[in-house]
């Protein structure tokens, strides 16, 4: 009998310093290089074009003009940086402005919502026909420029051309829309007509991500179509109706272009501050850059403090 010894070589022992994967960094360096292409232009643009101007408004907003009295020398700039902030806050004008635009944000924005929503709510039903067409027709308001919709609005409230007084003129009714107690509303409703269809879109793009079978199954536990909207629908586009709510406030905070444009023609009910934005455009106008800076921040800083305080009440009360 004969025996057959095993003569197998051992096996190498391991390598005492692996070379590191070089696949890996270069993975990571190209990954970089990626992010720094597509990224970098973003980054330079979010800089230029919005931090600097913040930080340019709030530096120039400490600054005063000083003149001497006979104006014989040159203007200097000194550091003061409660002048302009005392000056605003003191300015009856400036304040009137912002409590203009606040009422016009309070009565507006949730009006606007309410038609988008219900607007959404009606494409998004069952029976709803020609959803396509509804969908634009509802939308092209936001297509023409703001500055176009407000010449239009401009003939209709026109007191010599307004075709809504000359139908309502056999019935003995004729609307002022440029007096003290509704141009604000005559603005309002420029807005409304303008941007309610763009929040309908956003609005109705959300009830498209309900799942089906959830709709469903309400409609077989015999829950109505109005039901469904309250409890199921409005709950689900909730985060859509924050979102444009707080789009809103800010626009609402802008408001410039409708009112500069009514301006000629409403019979000094629209003055060059009708608005916080108009306000600091005059300022600039009559040369008080620094004045404008302080107006542009301190409505910056409201805007953000309401913005702030409206995101923690829907999320508290979201969370109860």
């Amino acid at each position: 009998m004969t025996t057959t010894l095993s003569t197998a070589e051992p096996a190498a022992p391991p390598s005492q310093h692996p070379t590191p994967p070089r696949r890996g960094r270069r993975q990571t360096a190209l990954s970089k290089r990626t992010l720094l292409i597509f990224g970098g232009p973003f980054v330079v643009l979010f800089v230029a074009m919005y931090i600097a101007p913040i930080v340019y408004a709030t530096v120039s907003s400490f600054y005063v003009v000083k003149r001497s009295g006979l104006g014989l020398t040159a203007p200097t700039e000194e550091f003061d940086p409660l002048h302009n902030f005392a000056q605003a806050f003191g300015d009856h004008d400036f304040l009137a402005g912002l409590g203009r635009v606040g009422l016009f944000a309070v009565v507006q924005v949730p009006l606007m919502l309410g038609v988008a929503l219900g607007l959404a709510l009606l494409i998004d039903s069952r029976s709803a026909r020609g959803k396509g067409l509804f969908r634009l027709g509802a939308f092209l308001p936001y297509a023409i420029p703001g500055v176009s919709a407000a010449l239009v609005w401009s003939f209709m409230y026109s007191a010599d051309s307004s075709p809504i007084n000359h139908l309502l003129e056999p019935l003995g009714i004729q609307i002022p829309f440029f007096s003290s107690g509704s141009v604000l509303w005559s603005v309002a409703n420029i807005v409304t007509w303008s941007w309610t269809g763009y929040n309908m879109i956003i609005i109705y793009s959300a009830l498209q991500t309900i799942p089906g079978e959830v709709l469903e199954a309400a409609r077989m536990d015999g829950a109505s179509a109005l039901r469904i909207a309250w409890h199921i629908k409005i709950p689900a586009v909730r985060s859509s109706l924050v979102l444009t709510a707080v789009f809103s406030i800010i626009g609402s905070a802008q408001l410039f272009n409708e009112p500069t444009v009514l301006q000629p023609i409403s019979s000094g009910s629209i003055s060059s501050t009708f608005t916080p934005i108009m306000s600091a455009q005059a300022a600039v106008a009559a040369g008080n850059y620094h004045y404008a800076a302080a107006q542009s921040v301190i409505l910056a800083v409201a805007v953000g403090v309401l913005s702030f305080v409206f995101f923690k009440l829907t999320n508290r009360s979201e969370n109860a």
